[in-house]
């Protein structure tokens, strides 16, 4: 898992989910927002990142700013994944399979944001678990950070790629 400068990158973002929260105190009540915000360029590199504010667009400066301190580029097979792999973060956890040029993106709503962002175009993905944005975000990253290209395989077994595929 690289981290990536964002400096370079011609980036998007995407709102996945904002949260109000209360905090009582002796005179009431104090809200806040949280914002989970999802960036990436379209073309393997997706971060995500958590803001924190009494004011929504402060929320979601923060968010995007946390958002591209984590930056990880990850392995696609034209414009699906190489394999099957199942993204886990705490409760929650995805299941996320390639998918024939032309399937589109098949994937409820925080999995479709990182997927989106990612430029992945054809996959077909399910939540399992719990559906928390926060973690199912999660689970979607740590699912796709961890896909290895035939590659990747085939220089760790110090194999050919031919090899690997068969």
């Amino acid at each position: 898992m690289a981290i990536i400068d964002a400096s370079t990158l011609e980036l998007s973002e995407k709102v996945v989910a904002i949260n109000r929260v209360s905090k009582t105190v002796k005179g009431g009540r104090i809200m806040k927002f949280s914002a989970l915000i999802v960036v990436g360029d379209g073309n393997g590199t997706v971060g995500f990142g958590i803001g924190k504010s009494s004011e929504v667009p402060d929320a979601i400066r923060k968010g995007i700013e946390d958002a591209k301190k984590n930056l990880i580029k990850i392995s696609l097979k034209d414009t699906t994944i190489p394999h099957e792999i199942i993204g886990k973060f705490g409760a929650g956890e995805v299941l996320l399979k390639p998918a024939a040029a032309g399937t589109g993106v098949i994937a409820g709503g925080t999995v479709r944001a990182v997927v989106e962002a990612a430029g992945i175009k054809d996959i077909r993905a399910k939540s399992l678990r719990s559906n928390n944005p926060c973690n199912v975000v999660r689970a979607t990253i740590n699912g796709l950070s961890s896909i290895k290209s035939a590659e990747q395989v085939a220089e760790k077994r110090g194999k050919t790629v031919n090899e690997i595929l068969g």
